[in-house]
């Protein structure tokens, strides 16, 4: 079956850190471009950070630079998030994509282009509540 499953999620106090993981089964991430999406409430989904499938290129929304990496590893079929500094606006459903490499670019993930081949796959998603 394939699938993504995020983990990680939980209730963070402001300035705090949290990693979030996407777990690929059924499928090898090796030739895919990852992307961590959130959308909070009343609020449409953005894309958050994604990464390329080899080359480690990366892109981050302004709102996370410098506080969220990105990272993967492909030997455990596993992307993560790792956030920093987190603000109760980074409060929301957490969701990690997978695009094939022949569909477009990381970026273009990201930036929410559209997914012609009709291949992405997406988790369900983890919950992030930053909160005091």
């Amino acid at each position: 079956q394939v699938q993504l499953v995020e983990s990680g999620g939980g209730l963070v106090q402001p300035g705090g850190s949290l990693r979030l993981s996407c777990a690929a089964s059924g499928f090898t991430l090796d030739n895919y471009h990852i992307g961590w999406f959130r959308q909070a409430p009343g609020k449409e989904r953005e894309g958050v950070s994604c990464i390329g499938n080899s080359d480690g290129n990366s892109y981050y929304v302004d709102s996370v630079k410098g506080r969220f990496t990105i990272s993967r590893d492909n030997a455990k079929n596993t992307v993560y998030l790792q956030m920093s500094s987190l603000k109760p606006e980074d409060t929301a459903v957490y969701y990690c994509a997978a695009r094939p490499t022949y569909s477009g670019s990381y970026y273009g993930l990201c930036a929410g282009q559209k997914d012609v081949y009709g291949m992405d796959y997406w988790g369900k998603g983890t919950l992030v509540t930053v909160s005091s």
